[in-house]
């Protein structure tokens, strides 16, 4: 794989990354031959400690802890929600009103494996959200969620009308085109098929905020967008306002 998990700082206790799309947060259980970012981390660094996760095909900051005391006291921050966590999410649609709160419950679909849905016997999920910028057919969000359920924000979002630009199991489409912005002013090269701008979740996990376990200073980290996603942006703002 082209793209490997970068570190953005460690120490003795904990080790801040920035994911690449289409790694997985840790190995999978039935073919250990995928990528992961703590596989990656543990042929470096021997063993780690997973304290939360990120999807697959979503981009950007996780923190793994190098011990059980640290892993416990990070785990307790997530659980008590006292980790600042915002996520940058690109969606279908100019988003009314700009900023908002969606307090709807999550649980499992009854019959898609691995899919997701709002419901009243669900567990409860608070996600925030505020508009960053504006195109005509699309809208970049700022996230910020309390709860940290399987495919929250992608739920959420969708469950209010503007599904991610692209996610193929709750929105619309599984590439970004530059054709579709462009439209007429769009000319294909020799190559006679167009290759997508972006192939995956249109979401990064932009920036966290928790306590250091040992040292109780604050830790704050921001992962800026990848090629792919900063590449949709330009063209968006470029074509697409």
């Amino acid at each position: 794989m082209k793209h490997r998990p970068q570190r953005i700082y460690t120490d003795d206790h904990l080790i801040v990354v920035n994911k690449p799309a289409n790694y997985l947060s840790i190995p999978d259980r039935f073919d250990r031959d995928k990528p992961s970012v703590q596989g990656f981390l543990q042929q470096q660094d021997g063993e780690i400690f997973t304290v939360h996760r990120i999807d697959r095909e979503t981009s950007g900051i996780l923190v793994f802890a190098r011990d059980a005391e640290t892993h416990r006291h990070l785990s307790q921050q997530f659980q008590d929600r006292s980790v600042d966590k915002q996520y940058l999410a690109l969606v279908e649609g100019q988003v009314l009103p700009e900023n908002g709160t969606i307090n709807k419950p999550i649980g499992k679909h009854p019959s898609v494996a691995g899919k997701m849905i709002i419901t009243k016997s669900g567990k409860t999920s608070v996600s925030h959200y505020q508009v960053v910028e504006q195109f005509k057919h699309f809208s970049l969000l700022a996230v910020k969620i309390e709860s940290g359920r399987t495919h929250q924000i992608r739920v959420h979002l969708a469950g209010i009308g503007y599904p991610l630009a692209i996610d193929t199991l709750y929105g619309q489409r599984d590439a970004f085109l530059l054709s579709e912005i462009k439209l007429k002013n769009y000319r294909l090269g020799k190559s006679a098929e167009e290759r997508p701008l972006m192939s995956r979740c249109s979401l990064h996990a932009h920036q966290i905020q928790f306590q250091h376990p040992i040292s109780g200073e604050m830790m704050s980290f921001t992962a800026e967008p990848p090629k792919d996603f900063a590449a949709v942006l330009k063209q968006l703002r470029k074509w697409g306002k």
